[in-house]
């Protein structure tokens, strides 16, 4: 069904002109496309158009197929806006982060579909795009006015999914919040569930159900191709009367209606529901108050009909003690607690967020479309020098998740203790979200349950203590976070799998890095023998410079990384979505994975361098543009950084130029360098896989950095001038390049060590114990003594190769080891390869750490 169409305004002809569109608008060409006998065309004149939102469904599939999805692009020309779909084979640019809101195109051919089952209904559909100009400039060709998801243009379905994963939810149909009703409440016509469970199999009709939400589990998302259902989602809810707690199960189109206003402490009058055997394998919390009843055995459900339910929420002033709803109660504990807690234990915390990683996607099955997103983040609670370290699913809660960012006040309930990875569980014990977690940060406190807790009142006293300009010091956001870190050995790291099924070749490290989506964040284990390691400072490109500045090469038109060159890769097969993208008028884009040719000659490198009442409190705490110290003094200065301390440069390096201050290479090194089938370059780092400082004046800005990009088009403020690359990094002074040789001596790969410490905050990043990793954990450790003790000078003073850097790679020298990677796809062709650790081989089916 096409979207209603206006006439081209000339002011759009003109601009589509000026940049090479000639008179061509969206209407133009639907009109072009839709007459002709082919139903394809490519417009003379390519229009630029810029992309307004891109939309994600459940494509059509055979019985039992994997789920796959269609996209949905709407474009903008200056004078209207049109929705049109993506070829599927152009799929891996929206899972790429090719193609994604706010990029400008040129549209270079497109064809037009009828739908069968209806009549007079089709839609355009995007062959052949171009890049179009800076990311930055699109927003030129948006119309002001939001932009309301409609129904997908393909298929039987009516609603659209988030973009990034299935249990948020997403779009108009999702309504925000239900206000309280005036009910009269008859309580002599109430049953309990208590009754319910001892009668049910006798009745078809119950008594209304009066019940307080305990607790509340995340959307679930079972649609499968073959699924003939509008709204196939479903939500757990612990609820629970004077005579104990029992599930209830919202369902499908209830789930939009509903979701959203059924919260924890929320109390319900129910009428017309059904009961249902419990599903058996679900998960279940556990209650703060651990006397409760739990009726297992039964559910509620509730439908949109057989029967269809009555829904009323009873305001909380309403309620009367007489009722005997129980009150909820929580489980918080302190930091202090934390390290003596059993694995698995579950509890709620309360902190100040010290640090929050970038949104990260794990994906749910091998070669699934569907992903777990997740981000990792530290609160501090004063009871401990320790933070929490937190593992935070998405909840769906995604106004919450997105909005997570250093001095807020951040409560978790429903948490799961990781504890005992290592020999140290005190250093690796972490917390990760459960099914029924849920998460609030600063300005969505008022009014929870949780603001009658003792402990977090504790909380809250403790903070009123503290200085925020103290606090702020200490604060950092983004960038490579590598927690929780490998085990002690690696047949711990293999877990319940055999060696061969974990190991990888080391020839097939290119082809897992290009399998990546966006943001998808995997480990992965090869054989190899270290090689060399080099010495690599952020602060040698910013030398380089003129003036000081930072260079940032433009991209815009072309495909690759800001970093990556024709002339650096060699393309070793076409990439039929990276060449449409583009089109037959430009070069297809080559990917920064891609093999180095290096087969009897040296190769050319590039590096990077670069306080009122305790509910009302938690809200309030907000910090304005500036920040003053004790002696009133306005610090906000302090909060921005100049480009020259933490930028990104592109400044091409040969091995013969000699800028690094030290490096080491093995004897077999020597021999072999020269002679390789294939040599792999992943030690590239971008600005993204730096931790920053935190800055709050540019907090909007952070955030939407490392979040995922947006489905729909989100302008930045006018106000907002910096990029990343002009935000002071967290971390040191630069990092470490390490080749590893394959174990047959005919293939190597370079990949990047990251030696992560934070001076204002040394805990964030762990030191490792120097027993289960020597090499890397001399590297790690002599770079945060050195840069404790340096505060300026040149790479070469403060950062090379120590002697027991040296020691220990010589100790290697010629041994296999097994290697694991940390690698994520950070949009476009940019892909961080991290070394995170080592383990040493000592005979067949032994492994033990270095």
């Amino acid at each position: 069904m096409q979207d209603p169409t206006p006439e081209c305004a000339k002011e759009s002809r003109a601009a589509a002109s000026a940049e090479g569109g000639g008179a061509f608008c969206l209407q133009r060409v639907f009109e072009e496309v839709q007459g002709s006998s082919q139903l394809s065309a490519a417009p003379a004149e390519p229009l630029v158009v810029t992309v307004v939102a891109v939309e994600r469904y459940l494509a059509q599939a055979p019985p039992a197929a994997p789920p796959q999805y269609w996209y949905d692009v709407t474009l903008a020309d200056g004078a209207r806006r049109h929705r049109c779909h993506l070829a599927p084979r152009l799929n891996g640019l929206v899972q790429r982060a090719h193609l994604r809101a706010g990029t400008r195109l040129r549209l270079t051919r497109c064809s037009y579909r009828y739908d069968e089952k209806h009549l007079n209904r089709g839609f355009l559909c995007l062959e052949g795009l171009e890049r179009a100009g800076s990311t930055s400039a699109a927003a030129a060709g948006i119309l002001p006015g939001g932009h309301r998801p409609l129904q997908p243009l393909r298929g039987d379905h009516r609603h659209y999914l988030p973009l990034w994963n299935n249990e948020d939810p997403y779009g108009d149909m999702w309504v925000p919040d239900r206000p309280p009703v005036q009910v009269d409440v008859d309580v002599s016509k109430l049953t309990n569930l208590g009754h319910l469970e001892m009668t049910w199999r006798s009745r078809v009709h119950f008594h209304p159900l009066l019940v307080r939400i305990l607790h509340k589990s995340r959307l679930r998302y079972y649609g499968k191709p073959e699924t003939k259902m509008d709204m196939p989602y479903q939500a757990y809810f612990e609820v629970a009367d004077g005579s104990g707690m029992m599930s209830m199960v919202l369902w499908n189109s209830l789930c939009p209606e509903w979701y959203h206003s059924m919260n924890v402490g929320t109390v319900l009058l129910l009428a017309k529901y059904a009961i249902k055997t419990s599903y058996p394998f679900k998960t279940h919390p556990t209650p703060g108050d651990s006397q409760m009843k739990r009726f297992a055995t039964i559910e509620i459900s509730l439908n949109v009909r057989d029967p269809p339910t009555e829904i009323s929420i009873i305001p909380e002033e309403m309620v009367k003690p007489e009722w005997g709803l129980p009150e909820v109660k929580y489980r918080f504990i302190t930091r202090s607690e934390l390290d003596d807690l059993p694995h698995n234990h579950s509890c709620d915390v309360i902190g100040l967020v010290t640090f929050v990683g970038r949104a990260e996607r794990a994906r749910k099955k091998e070669h699934s479309e569907d992903f777990w997103l997740y981000r990792w983040a530290h609160a501090i609670d004063g009871t401990s020098d320790q933070p929490f370290i937190l593992e935070l699913f998405a909840t769906s809660q995604p106004d919450v998740f997105e909005r997570i960012h250093p001095m807020t006040y951040l409560v978790c309930t429903q948490m799961r203790v990781i504890q005992g990875l290592t020999e140290n569980p005190s250093g690796t014990v972490y917390l990760t979200t459960s099914n029924e977690s849920q998460i609030f940060i600063t300005g969505w406190h008022k009014g929870q349950p949780y603001t009658k807790d003792a402990k977090v009142k504790n909380f809250i006293q403790w903070m009123k203590s503290q200085s925020e300009a103290d606090q702020i010091k200490k604060t950092v956001i983004g960038g490579y976070y590598p927690f929780p870190r490998p085990p002690d050995s690696f047949l711990k790291y293999c877990k319940n799998n055999e060696v061969e099924s974990v190991l990888k070749p080391i020839g097939e490290i290119g082809k897992e890095i290009e399998d990546l989506y966006y943001r998808e964040h995997k480990r992965i284990a090869f054989q190899g023998i270290i090689s060399a390691i080099r010495c690599i400072s952020y602060s040698d490109a910013a030398e380089e410079a003129p003036g000081g500045e930072l260079i940032q090469k433009d991209t815009s038109q072309s495909l690759g990384s800001s970093s990556v060159s024709k002339e650096d890769y060699v393309d070793t097969g076409k990439n039929e979505e990276v060449e449409s993208f583009l089109g037959p008028p430009c070069t297809p884009g080559v990917h920064q994975h891609q093999a180095l040719l290096s087969k009897g000659s040296s190769v050319k490198r590039k590096t990077t361098y670069r306080c009122r009442r305790d509910a009302e409190h938690l809200d309030d705490y907000q910090h304005g543009h500036s920040v003053q110290d004790k002696n009133g003094q306005d610090v906000s200065d302090s909060l921005q950084y100049c480009s020259d301390q933490g930028g990104v440069s592109n400044i091409p390096e040969t091995e013969e130029t000699g800028r690094t201050c030290d490096s080491w290479q093995s004897d077999l090194w020597a021999q072999v360098k020269d002679k390789l089938m294939n040599y792999f370059h992943h030690s590239k780092i971008f600005p993204e896989s730096i931790p920053c400082k935190f800055d709050y004046v540019h907090k909007d800005l952070l955030m939407q950095q490392y979040n995922l990009h947006a489905a729909v088009h989100q302008p930045v403020e006018a106000s907002t001038d910096k990029n990343i690359n002009e935000f002071k990094s967290a971390n040191g002074l630069g990092y470490y390049e390490v080749t590893v040789l394959g174990i047959n001596h005919d293939i190597a790969i370079d990949v990047a060590f990251l030696p992560l410490f934070c001076p204002d905050n040394p805990h964030l990043f762990q030191v490792e114990d120097i027993q289960n990793d020597t090499l890397l954990s001399h590297m790690r450790c002599i770079s945060v003594c050195q840069q404790k003790a340096t505060s300026s000078g040149r790479l070469c003073d403060t950062f090379p190769l120590s002697d027991e850097i040296v020691k220990a790679a010589k100790e290697l020298d010629g041994k296999h080891v097994v290697c694991i990677l940390d690698i994520c796809h950070l949009g476009d062709d940019k892909v961080e390869v991290f070394l995170s650790k080592i383990y040493k081989t000592v005979e067949s089916g032994v492994l033990d750490p270095v």
